[in-house]
C-alpha cells in the first residue's frame, strides 16, 4: 500500500472531459469544487484521444495532452486555477489499451506495426500474434472483402499524409508494406501486413488482444519496458512535478503483469496516491502485494447502498419476476448460461486462441501430444465460464499464491461436473493457468493470456449481459454485484468498513462512476421498492391493465423489457421518452434476447418506440407514476441521504461524481456523461448553504447542503476520519433499530442514517429506539442544533428534522 500523506487527497469529484468543455471548465469550477469542500478534482483521461472522443478512454498518442481539451498549456492553466483554491489534480490512466482510430495515422506506434509487420521498431508495443506470419486482422469493412472490392471502396491513393501512397476505404486510411505500391489491387491487398476484413469476422478470427470485445481498442504491452516508459511518460512527470496528486488506474486486470506494473509506476512517480479500478466479486480482497492504495471503490458502492436495500422484499419480487417474465431460471443460471454464451460468440476469438496456444505448449512434451485441439477448447472455455472472479493472480516462475489455488481448483471441479467427458483436459487447462507444468514461452504465455481473458468473460457475459436478463429488483444489478443478495447487515457493514480502514485507509469510496447502469439516486429510489414489495407487483399488475386499453398484447416488446421499463420509469422519473427509448434499446441490445448490437432487429426496436411513446403520452398512466413517486418519497429522501452520509464518513476517500452533490438521475452511459453546468450548481449550492432546505421537500438541495458541510468537516477536521481514527458501529437499540445505522469515527464524530422509513412509519416510527451518545456537548453539523448528552439520546429526537445527522463533540 503506498500514499504520501501530503498529497493524498481527502475527498475526489470526478470531472468528465469533452472537447466541448475542454480544461476551461475546470477554471470555472474551481471556485465552486472549494466551496462543495473537495480535496482534489478526478479526471478523466487527458491524453490525447480520438478525435471528438466524449470519455478519452481511445487514447491515440501518449507524447501528447489532448488538444482538443486545451493541451499542456490549458492543463496548467486549469492547474493554477485550483490550487489557488487549495484543490489538486488527480488523472485517469489508461495503461492497458490504445485506440485503433479513423484515420489510422493518428495512432503512430500502430501505423508503424500495419506498414512494417513484425520488423516494425513497435512491434512489441501491441499484443499481437504474429504465428505462421499471419497478417493483422482488421474487421472494418461493412461487408465481406469481395463486395467491397466489386463496389470499388478500396482505392490506392498515391499522396498518403506522410508523401507515401496508402489505401483508403471511406475515412480509413491504411499504410502501405514497401514495395507493393505498383501491385495490383488484390495482390496488393493480399501482400500487406494486415488483412481487411468484414466486421463481422473479428469475434472469430482476430489476432490481437483487444480491450474486452472492442475491435476499435488495441491491447498494448506495458510490461515491455519501453512500452511503460513511454505510454507513462506524462502522467509520472505530471505526478514528479507536483501538477497531479495521484492516479486512476483504469482495468489492471487486462496487464499481464499488475503487480508489476504498478510497482513500477510507484517507484517513477515516488509512491504518489494511485487507486485502481479493480472489480471485486462477492468475498474477494486485492492482492496485498500491489503498490496502490486501494481499490476505485465498487466494492464500498455495493455495501453503502446495500445498506437501504430491505431483505423482506426478496421472495415477493423475485417470485413476481418469475411469474410476469416466464423467466423461471434464478441469477446463478442465467449468469452462467450469458457467459457461456460470450465465450462462444463474442470471445470466441479470444478461447480459440488460448486453445492453440495451449496446443502448441503440448506439442513439445511427449507425454501431453494426446490431447486435441478441440478438447482443449470446449475445456478452457469452460473453465473461464467457471471462474468466479475477475482474474487469479499467477505470475510465471512463481509458486500460485495460496488464494489463486484455491480459486483454479474450485473452477475447474465445476467444469469437470459440467463437461466430464472433457475432465482430463480440463485439469490440464488448470495445471497449465497455475504454471504446474514447467515453463516454456507457450506454457507462459497461456498462463498470462488466461488471467486476461478470465475478466473479459465475467464483465461480457455477467455485467453486459446476464445483469440485462435478470433482474427483479434492477438497483442490484451494478458492477461486482449480486442481484440476488438482497441487503446487509449492519454489523456485516462496519465489520467490512473497519477492516478497510486497517487494510486500505485511502481507497476510494464511490457511488456513482461514468461506467454505472444508474446512478446512486436511481439505485436509492428503486431500493425503497424492496420495502413495498408486494404493493409495487400490485401496482405494476395495475398499470399492465391500465395501457391494456390502448396498448394491444402484441404490442409489448417482451415481458422482461416491460419489467425493466417500470421500473426504470419510477427509478429515474421524471424521464422522457426519447431517455427511456435509448436506455431500453441500449438494455434490449445487451441483453441479446431479442436483439443486440452484432445483430440489430429492426422491427423489434421500432416497436419498442412505439410502445414507450404510447405509455409516455397517457395521463392515466403518467398521473398513476407521480402517485408512486410521492409514495416513495419519504424512503427516496433517506436513502439518497443516508447513502451520501455513510459514504462520506465511512472510511477511505470519497469521490463524488460530477454533478451528483445534487440529486443525479441518470442512467447507463451515454447518459451518465451528459455534461454538468457548473455556474448554475455553484448558485444552487449557495442556496442550499444558506437556507438549510427541508429534505422531505426538496431532497435535492437537502443533499448539496449534507454533501458540501460534510465534505468540508473532513477537509477542515481531518483528524475526526483520518485513517488512525477507527469505525466503530453503535449498538442501536429499542424497537426499531433495524432502522438506524449509526456508527462512530473515533470519540468525536457520530454519524446516524435512517432506512426502511415507510416501513418504519406503518410500524409506529422511532418509539425507545435510543443510539449510545457519549456524555458532553454536541453538534449537529447539518442543522447546527447543539445538545447535551449524558450517555445516550433518543433516535426519535437526533432524527426528528433530517433523517441523517453528523454529531461531533464540542471541545474534542
Amino acid at each position: 500500500m503506498t500514499g504520501r500523506s501530503d498529497r493524498t487527497p481527502v475527498s475526489t469529484y470526478r470531472v468528465q472531459l469533452t472537447p466541448e468543455s475542454g480544461f476551461q471548465c475546470l477554471t470555472e469550477a474551481a471556485d465552486y469544487l472549494s466551496d462543495l469542500g473537495v480535496s482534489h478534482a478526478y479526471l478523466s483521461p487527458i491524453l490525447e484521444s480520438t478525435p471528438g472522443s466524449q470519455h478519452g478512454y481511445d487514447v491515440v498518442d501518449h507524447t501528447r495532452v489532448d488538444q482538443e481539451l486545451g493541451g499542456e498549456e490549458g492543463l496548467r492553466v486549469a492547474a493554477a486555477a485550483l490550487l489557488d483554491r487549495h484543490v489538486g489534480l488527480v488523472v485517469d490512466v489508461v495503461p492497458n489499451h490504445m485506440a485503433l482510430p479513423t484515420p489510422e495515422f493518428l495512432n503512430q506506434p500502430l501505423w508503424s506495426v500495419l506498414r512494417d509487420g513484425p520488423e516494425s521498431i513497435c512491434r512489441n508495443w501491441f499484443d499481437i500474434d504474429w504465428g505462421q506470419q499471419q497478417p493483422v486482422l482488421l474487421p472494418i469493412l461493412g461487408q465481406r472483402i469481395d463486395a467491397s472490392l466489386d463496389a470499388g471502396e478500396l482505392k490506392i491513393d498515391p499522396s498518403g499524409p506522410f508523401g507515401e501512397p496508402v489505401l483508403r476505404y471511406f475515412d480509413h486510411v491504411f499504410p502501405l508494406r514497401p514495395g507493393t505500391a505498383e501491385l495490383p489491387l488484390e495482390e496488393l491487398l493480399a501482400a500487406q501486413h494486415y488483412r481487411l476484413a468484414y466486421w463481422r469476422v473479428a469475434h472469430e478470427e482476430v489476432n490481437y488482444r483487444r480491450f474486452f470485445d472492442v475491435d476499435t481498442l488495441v491491447a498494448i504491452r506495458v510490461e515491455d519496458p519501453r512500452v511503460f516508459d513511454e505510454s507513462n511518460a506524462i502522467p509520472v512527470r505530471l505526478v514528479r512535478e507536483g501538477l497531479v496528486d495521484g492516479l486512476r488506474i483504469d482495468h489492471p486486470d487486462g496487464l499481464a503483469d499488475p503487480r508489476g506494473y504498478l510497482r513500477r509506476l510507484a517507484d517513477a512517480t515516488g509512491d504518489a496516491w494511485i487507486v485502481v479500478e479493480k472489480i471485486l466479486e462477492p468475498g474477494e480482497d486485492l492482492p496485498e502485494d500491489w503498490e496502490c492504495a486501494g481499490t476505485t471503490g465498487y466494492d464500498a458502492m455495493l455495501r453503502i447502498g446495500s445498506l437501504f436495500v430491505d431483505p423482506s422484499g426478496a421472495p415477493v419480487m423475485t417470485a413476481a419476476f418469475a411469474e410476469d417474465t416466464g423467466i423461471r431460471a434464478g441469477w446463478q443460471e442465467v449468469s452462467d448460461a450469458a457467459r457461456r454464451e460470450v465465450l462462444s460468440g463474442l470471445l470466441a476469438a479470444e478461447v480459440d486462441r488460448l486453445a492453440a496456444v495451449a496446443h502448441d505448449a503440448c506439442q513439445v512434451d511427449v507425454r501431453l501430444r494426446d490431447y486435441s485441439r478441440r478438447g482443449m477448447t470446449e475445456a478452457v472455455a469452460e473453465l473461464l465460464a467457471c471462474m468466479s472472479v475477475y482474474r487469479a493472480y499467477v505470475v510465471p516462475g512463481e509458486d500460485p499464491p495460496v488464494e489463486s489455488v484455491r480459486l483454479l481448483e474450485a473452477a475447474a471441479e465445476e467444469a469437470r461436473r459440467r463437461l466430464p467427458q472433457r475432465a482430463p483436459t480440463v485439469d490440464l487447462m488448470r495445471d497449465l493457468a497455475l504454471g504446474r507444468l514447467g515453463r516454456g514461452v507457450r506454457k507462459d504465455e497461456f498462463l498470462v493470456r488466461f488471467q486476461q481473458t478470465t475478466g473479459p468473460a465475467i464483465a461480457k457475459g455477467v455485467e453486459d449481459t446476464a445483469s440485462y436478463r435478470w433482474f427483479p429488483l434492477s438497483s442490484l444489478c451494478e458492477v461486482g454485484g449480486e442481484p440476488d443478495h438482497w441487503g446487509i447487515s449492519r454489523a456485516e457493514f462496519h465489520a467490512w468498513a473497519e477492516r478497510r480502514r486497517r487494510e486500505w485507509p485511502h481507497a476510494m469510496t464511490a457511488m456513482s462512476t461514468h461506467d454505472n447502469k444508474r446512478s446512486e439516486d436511481v439505485r436509492a429510489r428503486l431500493s425503497v421498492l424492496s420495502e413495498i414489495a408486494g404493493e409495487w407487483v400490485t401496482t405494476v399488475r395495475a398499470w399492465r391493465e391500465l395501457v391494456g386499453a390502448f396498448v394491444g398484447p402484441d404490442d409489448v416488446p417482451d415481458p422482461s423489457i416491460e419489467w425493466l421499463a417500470w421500473q426504470t420509469m419510477v427509478g429515474a422519473y421524471p424521464i422522457d421518452a426519447d431517455r427511456l427509448i435509448a436506455y431500453l434499446t441500449k438494455a434490449a441490445r445487451e441483453a441479446k434476447l431479442r436483439t443486440s448490437w452484432t445483430l440489430p432487429e429492426e422491427g423489434y426496436e421500432h416497436a419498442l418506440g412505439v410502445w414507450v411513446r404510447r405509455l409516455s403520452d397517457d395521463e392515466g398512466l403518467q398521473a398513476s407514476i407521480a402517485q408512486m413517486i410521492d409514495r416513495l418519497a419519504p424512503g427516496f429522501a433517506a436513502n439518497v441521504l443516508g447513502q451520501r452520509v455513510v459514504q462520506v464518513f465511512a472510511p477511505g476517500v470519497p469521490d463524488i461524481y460530477q454533478g451528483c452533490e445534487f440529486v443525479s438521475l441518470r442512467l447507463v452511459d451515454p447518459d451518465n456523461r451528459s455534461p454538468v453546468d457548473f455556474t448554475a450548481l455553484q448558485a444552487a449550492l449557495q442556496v442550499a448553504l444558506e437556507t438549510e432546505p427541508d429534505p422531505n421537500i426538496d431532497v435535492s438541495a437537502a443533499k448539496a447542503r449534507l454533501t458540501a458541510v460534510s465534505l468540508r468537516l473532513r477537509r477542515d477536521r481531518p483528524d475526526l476520519v483520518g485513517p488512525d481514527v477507527p469505525h466503530t458501529g453503535l449498538e442501536v437499540t429499542g424497537t426499531a433499530a433495524e432502522h438506524c445505522v449509526a456508527f462512530a469515527r473515533g470519540t468525536d464524530l457520530i454519524v446516524l442514517a435512517s432506512r426502511y422509513v415507510i416501513r418504519l412509519a406503518a410500524a409506529g416510527g422511532w418509539g425507545d429506539t435510543a443510539v449510545p451518545v457519549p456524555a458532553g456537548s454536541w453538534r449537529d453539523v447539518v442543522t447546527g442544533r447543539e445538545f447535551v448528552s449524558e450517555g445516550s439520546q433518543t433516535v426519535a429526537h437526533l432524527l426528528d428534522e433530517w433523517p441523517v445527522a453528523v454529531l461531533v463533540k464540542e471541545g474534542g
